[in-house]
Parts: C-alpha cells; structure tokens; sequence
C-alpha cells in the first residue's frame, strides 16, 4: 500500500507510483565542437508521479485541496520505506465519470510531485 501526507493529511492511496531520479545539469551543459558532451551536474531531484482510480468528489476535494501552488512537503512511504521531500505539483488531471445515486466519481485522476 501506498500513502502520501500532504498538508497534515493523508491521501486517498493511489493506485500507481512512479518514481524517476532527475540529474540537473549546469546552464552551460552541451556538445563541445569534438562531439563531446560536456557540463556539470548541480543536483538531482526526484519527480513523483501518481495516479489514482476511481475516486469520490469527496476524495478528489482533498487531493486537490492538499496539492496546491506552491512549495509544500510531502511524505511517501511504499513497501515500509518512506521519503520526505519538498515539491510543487503539475498538473491534476482526471476523468469524470458521472453522478450516481448522488454521489459524483471520478477516474484516472493523475499529477506529478517535481522536488524543489
């Protein structure tokens, strides 16, 4: 099981999470006239990518009342291991499926966590 705490609360597990390890290279990072690449890394971040099933109004409103604008932390803890970073979000996409018995769903909702 996944958890992600944002903002004090924890978020309706998702049902997908990537993980990828960005390498930040410097401004002046390119092709030499020799073919060679030159530069150097500065850091490397991760970026976070979720995505959820299907979700009630009521869980979406708190993914996306946790996951604003801004610099935020967020913890992730997967298979026992947990990481605290600091992060912006991209976009929050989803499907919307439709109001059933008063209750609206939706589906495939997704976002990116980009570390700080």
């Amino acid at each position: 099981m996944i958890s992600i705490t944002a903002g004090g609360s924890v978020l309706p597990s998702p049902d997908e999470l990537k993980m990828a390890d960005e390498i930040i290279w410097s401004a002046n990072t390119g092709r030499a006239a020799s073919g060679l690449m030159v530069g150097d890394v500065v850091a490397q971040k991760q970026t976070l990518s979720l995505r959820w099933g299907v979700l009630t109004k009521a869980q979406l409103d708190l993914i996306r009342g946790k996951l604003v604008t801004g610099f935020y932390p967020v913890t992730v803890t997967a298979d026992g291991e947990s990481v605290s970073i600091t992060v912006y979000r991209g976009t929050l996409s989803y499907d919307v499926l439709g109001t059933f018995g008063g209750v609206t769903y939706y589906n495939n909702a997704a976002v990116n966590l980009i570390q700080q």
